[in-house]
């Protein structure tokens, strides 16, 4: 047995001052000048540091503040208040809400998993992964010994093509073709995100990150810099469809990836002839027929496909449906071909906390792809103030490397924290065991269906008697 994959974090402080949901005001104007103010009663002496950054003109209480309400309830003349930040609501968009993007900022600087405290006040259900509901099962009584002290749980998961039986000649030896397989020590790999104001050292800080945990960083082969010899294990070059450079392709890459099109089976086969230790990876777009695409692509051969969904989770060509309902399809749909464990299915769109990364792979996913949450672990705002040539109002591309690099294996490393806890509590000890075990989870849909499908179409209004 390997010995157990544990990420190495550290604390990395913010550049810059996080936006809060909420801040302070203090009017001074009525004061009574009470012998002891409450502003020297607070526990968390917020009040003593109190200063002002002249670059972002942000106030450190709000930073500072743990929202206990101690002054704001004891003030006499009820001068202290707390009033939400317009700035944080504004953030981000309807998927990449501000909690979420808060949340990803807390685990890059700590690498801890994120705690809100007793209870769950968010919704019951919601779209996508959120109508989804992983088994507990496991879980009889609070652990003395955390989750790196109890038995081995292994998030290991192996990239390319295995056959589905092996041939042996009359004296012993392998008379077919063996496993064609990269492991990785869990299941997400990097990727650059759609958007950004990123430079050369951040790129480089993503791919030392790469190389740090053990798995790949997936980015366009025009991104690929001549200096990165070290990092090529370590990169997932992609070529998009037209690309017609395979021999100028260095040979130390151990997956390529291709975009699909109509001409992908000459580039595969010129790829197998090129490149023959390179695994083929092919990209398709998750839209209305990606299941008979990616059924002809592992009729083909192709070892690892790419599923890829929008950067809100959902269907590329319709918002109606989910990525998780994607994976189902297209995973089921290989289920029923016989050929599903001959090769990798990758996914990415949208993936923006831990659990969604175990529900992907629940449900059919062998590992994700993480784009957009490498940006906001570098404090991005999802403001796409890059997109229109306006500058970033953190300073992405400024960042060093090495900052870079702390603060996403500080985000990783909690995602994969989560992970370990959601698989303990499901009693599964191997990620590849999770794969498709639709078991260990509920789908509100289906729980509706079968609860009230027999009751029929309701409108609003109906009342049962």
């Amino acid at each position: 047995m390997p010995a157990k994959y544990l990420i190495q974090t550290k604390p990395e402080p913010h550049r810059f001052e996080p936006l809060t949901p909420s801040g302070i005001i203090a009017w001074e104007e009525g004061c009574l000048r009470c012998a002891v103010c409450v502003k020297k009663r607070c526990v968390y002496g917020v009040y003593d540091r109190r200063g002002l950054n002249p670059r972002q003109m942000i106030e450190s209480i709000d930073n500072q503040c743990m929202n206990c309400m101690r002054c704001v309830q004891s003030c006499p003349k009820e001068l202290i208040h707390k009033s939400r930040n317009p700035e944080y609501a504004a953030m981000g968009d309807g998927h990449w809400t501000p909690d979420i993007i808060a949340r990803l900022w807390y685990q890059a600087e700590t690498g801890k998993i994120p705690v809100s405290g007793a209870g769950y006040p968010g919704p019951f259900s919601g779209p996508g992964f959120d109508a989804m509901w992983t088994d507990m099962s496991e879980i009889v009584r609070p652990t003395r010994d955390g989750i790196h002290g109890r038995e081995y749980i292994s998030t290991a998961v192996d990239l390319g093509k295995t056959p589905a039986h092996l041939l042996f000649d009359e004296v012993g030896g392998m008379a077919s073709e063996g496993p064609q397989v990269e492991g990785i020590p869990l299941p997400i790999i990097l990727r650059l995100p759609p958007f950004g104001d990123w430079s050369d050292d951040t790129l480089n800080g993503w791919a030392l990150a790469a190389r740090r945990l053990g798995t790949f960083f997936s980015l366009p082969i025009g991104g690929v810099r001549a200096s990165w010899g070290e990092f090529g294990p370590s990169l997932i070059p992609v070529l998009e469809p037209g690309m017609d450079d395979l021999h100028r392709v260095p040979k130390w890459f151990k997956i390529i990836e291709m975009g699909w099109d109509k001409g992908w089976r000459g580039r595969f086969e010129r790829l197998q002839s090129l490149l023959p230790s390179a695994l083929a990876a092919f990209r398709i777009p998750l839209v209305q027929g990606a299941e008979e695409r990616a059924a002809e692509l592992a009729n083909a051969g192709v070892p690892i496909i790419h599923l890829e969904g929008s950067v809100d989770g959902r269907w590329r060509d319709t918002a109606a449906r989910y990525l998780k309902d994607g994976i189902r399809a297209v995973h089921l749909r290989l289920v029923d071909m016989g050929i599903r464990n001959q090769m990798t299915l990758l996914v990415s769109g949208g993936i923006s906390m831990a659990e969604q990364v175990a529900k992907s792979i629940i449900c059919g996913a062998d590992a994700v792809l993480v784009d957009l949450p490498l940006l906001i672990a570098l404090e991005c705002r999802v403001c796409r103030r890059c997109t229109e040539g306006l500058p970033c109002p953190v300073e992405i591309g400024r960042a060093a490397p090495d900052w870079v690099t702390s603060r996403v294996v500080n985000l990783v490393g909690a995602w994969h924290n989560q992970l370990l806890e959601v698989m303990g509590a499901m009693g599964i000890r191997d990620a590849r065991r999770l794969r498709g075990e639709v078991g260990r989870a509920m789908f509100f849909e289906q729980l509706d269906r079968e609860t009230f499908g027999s009751l029929g179409p309701m409108e609003e209004g109906f009342e049962l008697e």
